[in-house]
């Protein structure tokens, strides 16, 4: 049967979902959304995702692909699924991409952001579900050269989940953007990389909070850099203030927007 290659942009709140990854007897956006087009297409289809990302993380712009019948172009694949899709998870956008694109090993980076209130109001049930209430010091210079020092090519071994890459790989990570940024209500972490090993962002957000509460010297991330383990890091922050914002590949993987 011929069939088309086609990408999906998500949005999806990650608080009743136990994290990307199917899982037998748990609720996971990957198996919501193969439901979805399965049934759509009356066989049982296989959907890839970008990156997994952890119980209680949010997107906004995390890309997974699926390969349908040939039939089902890429608008008719997204308003058909957004029909049936459970509210707390939204195709955004859907491209026809060359036969080639493969969803984790095209990307030429993701975007992820860490959102911290630090007003009154962020203990409000409409914000403290996705931002973390932070009443203590949050020293925004401290915290920027923490930030700083994290950019470029380092192995980030110590900022991962001991096992969440075997020990054949380096670790290694391309940091090409991470900078703290005043918005209003609180503050916010942006950070964009080739690639993010397990818990990184949430390591690297609890380190930078310590770092900024005056816990530990901004100095500290570049020794934590030069670590074999996890051993020395900071606990990571919580996981239901993340964001996967968006993922990037190479313009030439496009065939058709939707």
């Amino acid at each position: 049967m011929l069939s088309r290659s086609v990408q999906l942009v998500l949005h999806y709140d990650g608080a009743r979902f136990s994290g990307w990854q199917r899982q037998p007897r748990e609720r996971t956006v990957q198996g919501v959304l193969e439901a979805a087009v399965s049934k759509l297409c009356g066989t049982s289809l296989a959907i890839v995702g970008a990156g997994r990302t952890d119980a209680g993380v949010h997107a906004r712009g995390q890309a997974a692909g699926v390969r349908v019948p040939e039939k089902w172009s890429a608008l008719a694949l997204r308003r058909s699924m957004n029909a049936i899709l459970p509210d707390d998870v939204w195709i955004a956008a859907a491209f026809e991409m060359r036969d080639e694109f493969h969803p984790r090993y095209s990307a030429v980076s993701r975007s992820y952001s860490y959102y911290v209130g630090t007003d009154d109001l962020a203990s409000s049930p409409f914000r403290r579900t996705q931002e973390l209430v932070w009443k203590k010091p949050a020293d925004l210079a401290r915290m920027a050269v923490a930030a700083e020092a994290i950019r470029g090519e380092h192995s980030f071994r110590a900022f991962a989940v001991k096992g969440t890459a075997s020990e054949r790989d380096d670790h290694r990570c391309t940091v090409l953007h991470a900078a703290w940024r005043e918005r209003e209500g609180g503050l916010a972490f942006d950070i964009r990389a080739d690639r993010f090993l397990h818990h990184m962002v949430r390591f690297l957000v609890g380190t930078m909070l310590d770092i900024g509460e005056g816990r530990r010297d901004p100095g500290v991330m570049a020794e934590l850099l030069a670590q074999d383990d996890n051993s020395k890091v900071s606990q990571p922050a919580p996981s239901h203030a993340l964001f996967l914002e968006r993922v990037d590949y190479p313009k030439d993987l496009y065939l058709e927007t939707a």
